[in-house]
């Protein structure tokens, strides 16, 4: 067991800052500047050659450090040298390991850490899908999960809960994408296939009603609405002014009706 020994510890991992932090034997853990951990390992294949002729040195990811812990970065790091010294190359000769769903999210979660608009809405992005997904389908290999997979999430919570419905198909979505860029799927986003299909039922907006006034309350109410009539009418009182005493008009103010 002495070969999963190293220098970094489960604190250290956790704390340590931005820059490259050796564990030995070519296992580093890199710190970005956003936080985002990830593992590397470095190998030297033997009797392969770079095009300077020097031994092929090559750099290895091994995973996030969120969802891959020290113990298991170490014991991948030691297949990745045990292939190398064996004269393969483990570009193409590892076994490679599918991610969760989960697994997988919380790394794009962190990659996108400096695009969120805040921390806040960073969280809001990981908690819908913690929420509504992982319980569901977050242990699943993320290239085993199609559209009967996507409808269980959605399903339950498409009429009830729409919009964030629709933000957990978008989030979904965005998952898998970064599982086919990663190759790690084939194939169509099952959540387009589910849109395009219009696999699930129109959901039209609800309206918004106003409270009911209680009855007793209606009187009142018009005798209001006729005091603010009578105002609005009279531009007078509308606009502030002071009335003036009205005035007797004599039928000598307007003329005969014969007169044109």
């Amino acid at each position: 067991m002495s070969a999963l020994s190293g220098k970094l510890t489960k604190k250290l991992v956790e704390n340590l800052g931005t820059g490259r932090h050796g564990d030995g034997s070519g296992l580093y853990l890199v710190v970005d500047p956003s936080g985002a951990r990830r593992w590397i390992v470095r190998v030297t294949v033997k009797g392969q050659k770079n095009r300077k002729g020097a031994p092929l040195r090559t750099d290895f990811g091994l995973g996030g450090a969120d969802v891959v812990t020290l113990n298991q970065a170490r014991e991948r790091a030691l297949e990745y040298r045990r292939m190398a010294k064996s004269g393969l190359n483990p570009r193409f000769n590892a076994q490679r390991e599918i991610p969760t769903f989960e697994e997988l999210s919380r790394q794009v979660h962190i990659d996108r850490l400096p695009t969120w608009k805040n921390a806040k809405h960073g969280q809001q992005w990981l908690n819908t899908l913690r929420d509504y997904a992982f319980p569901k389908i977050g242990r699943m290999p993320v290239d085993s999960i199609g559209q009967p997979e996507v409808l269980m999430c959605l399903s339950p919570i498409w009429t009830e809960k729409h919009k964030t419905a629709k933000r957990l198909s978008q989030r979904i979505k965005t998952v898998l994408d970064v599982a086919k860029s990663k190759g790690f799927r084939s194939g169509e986003n099952p959540v387009s296939a589910i849109r395009e299909g219009k696999v699930l039922p129109t959901v039209k907006a609800k309206v918004q009603h106003h409270d009911a006034m209680q009855w007793q309350e209606v009187p009142a109410f018009y005798a209001e609405l006729q005091t603010r009539s009578a105002m609005a009418a009279n531009p007078k009182t509308s606009h502030g002014s002071k009335s003036e005493p009205v005035r007797p008009v004599s039928r000598r103010s307007f003329g005969s009706e014969t007169e044109h």
